[in-house]
């Protein structure tokens, strides 16, 4: 086991003093958006001695691995975990497919785009798909709404705005998703587009939103809309939010977000975990660069249910979700410090690990043991499992117990765990 120095990203967007107050830290002074525990090469997590994560695994990826999860993903951490907090909405952004992601960095190799281009848009050959676990009452945009949804919402802009030019943009729209068919890529191509009216529908949502009661069905859409554009003026990213499912999770519930999913984090605390990639198709809500005919290749233009991601629970405290993807999942740890009604049960329980697994204590303070030694977290901490170390098991370390959350592969051997599958 290695206790784990880890990188915090400093993005505008994020929250001065939510991940220190989580970590028990002093805050920084600046914004803090995003702690990256793991190997990826751009941020990789350090050692006591200064190392780096991915220089360690190199030296036997077997060992530190798996030799399944090294005959899967190669001889890399397939994954990568964050604590993400923001304080602003992040860019409406997409991910590619396993095998849009291959093509795309071979076409951007071909064409001799540097690597580190704002340009570029494929900065490695992975798929990235991901999960956000709320810490906090969180909210984002995920997914397309329901088409009579989306062309409802225009239908209501087109009907109260003051332009004639910002009525007819947003009339075409509503009646593109509401004609035989439904013509979402249309329509979401007339916005990215920047067609006449666009900016005169933007600019009608704070009106809009003015003159609907705060309990009206539609006005959350559009009042977030209207904050949007509040902060991106005449971003295209503002009327493609309602396009999309505006979410808001409570502390404990999950999605996932698969390839071709549109998606923005707009403010909240959580765990966020990713298959290790930094490919990232933007769509609005940002200066950064936007390709748009390779965005519209990459959305999956079907309206889908939100992915909300059910947990798998025991009595013992494990609470394990378990994405749809081979490369994460997540265990989040509730140990309790007090003595246990079932004299049969300590509060030991056993660390879900499949593969290598990275481990975050964010309260209280915990004891891992495993065949090759021991190890105490207190919050704040981190540590780095070989697959070599396991099984490991967590004990409460102090009266007031700890929670955790762990994150390991998604393959199907696991050296763990408990559990029964109930709805989270």
């Amino acid at each position: 086991m290695f206790r784990l120095d880890n990188e915090l990203r400093p993005y505008a967007w994020g929250s001065p003093t939510a991940i220190a107050g989580l970590l028990g830290r002093t805050p920084s002074g600046g914004p803090e958006a995003e702690l990256w525990l793991g190997a990826h090469p751009d941020s990789p997590s350090r050692l006591d001695d200064g190392a780096r994560l991915d220089e360690l695994i190199a030296q036997d990826p077997v060992h530190f691995l798996g030799q399944e999860s090294v005959d899967r993903f190669g001889a890399r951490l397939p994954f990568l975990m964050k604590v993400l907090a923001a304080a602003e909405p992040l860019s409406l952004q997409v991910h590619p497919s396993l095998e849009q992601a291959g093509a795309g960095f071979a076409r951007d190799e071909a064409a001799g785009v540097p690597r580190g281009s704002a340009t570029r848009n494929y900065k490695d050959e992975n798929h990235k798909p991901e999960m956000i676990l709320a810490l906090t009452p969180f909210r984002a945009l995920c997914g397309f709404r329901p088409l009579a949804e989306a062309a409802e919402l225009f239908r209501l802009l087109a009907e109260r705005l003051g332009t004639t030019a910002g009525r007819e943009f947003a009339d075409r729209v509503s009646r593109l998703l509401s004609g035989e068919g439904g013509q979402l890529r249309e329509a979401f191509r007339a916005i990215m587009d920047g067609d006449g009216g666009q900016p005169e529908a933007g600019e009608g949502l704070a009106v809009v939103v003015s003159g609907m009661e705060a309990g009206e069905g539609w006005h959350a859409p559009l009042a977030a809309a209207a904050a949007l554009h509040a902060k991106y003026p005449g971003d295209p990213g503002v009327l493609v939010s309602l396009l999309l499912n505006l979410v808001d999770l409570e502390p404990g519930q999950a999605v996932y977000l698969p390839a071709g999913n549109v998606h923005a984090y707009l403010e909240g605390l959580g765990i966020e975990v990713m298959a290790s990639s930094d490919n990232v198709l933007r769509g609005g809500l940002t200066p950064k660069h936007v390709d748009v005919p390779e965005l519209l290749a990459t959305v999956d233009f079907r309206p889908l249910p939100v992915p909300f991601l059910q947990a798998a629970e025991s009595e013992l405290g494990e609470r394990v979700f378990t994405p749809p993807f081979e490369e994460f999942s997540v265990q989040e740890l509730l140990l309790s410090g007090a003595p246990a009604s079932d004299a049969s049960h300590d509060g030991t329980v056993s660390v879900h690990q499949r593969g290598a697994a990275i481990i975050l204590v964010t309260d209280g303070s915990l004891r891992l043991d495993g065949p090759q030694g021991e190890m105490i977290l207190e919050r704040g901490q981190s540590a780095f499992l070989p697959d070599a170390d396991a099984p490991v098991n967590a004990h409460p370390h102090g009266p007031e117990g700890a929670r955790a959350f762990v994150a390991t592969t998604g393959l199907g051997t696991g050296k763990s765990t408990r559990s029964t599958t109930v709805e989270a």
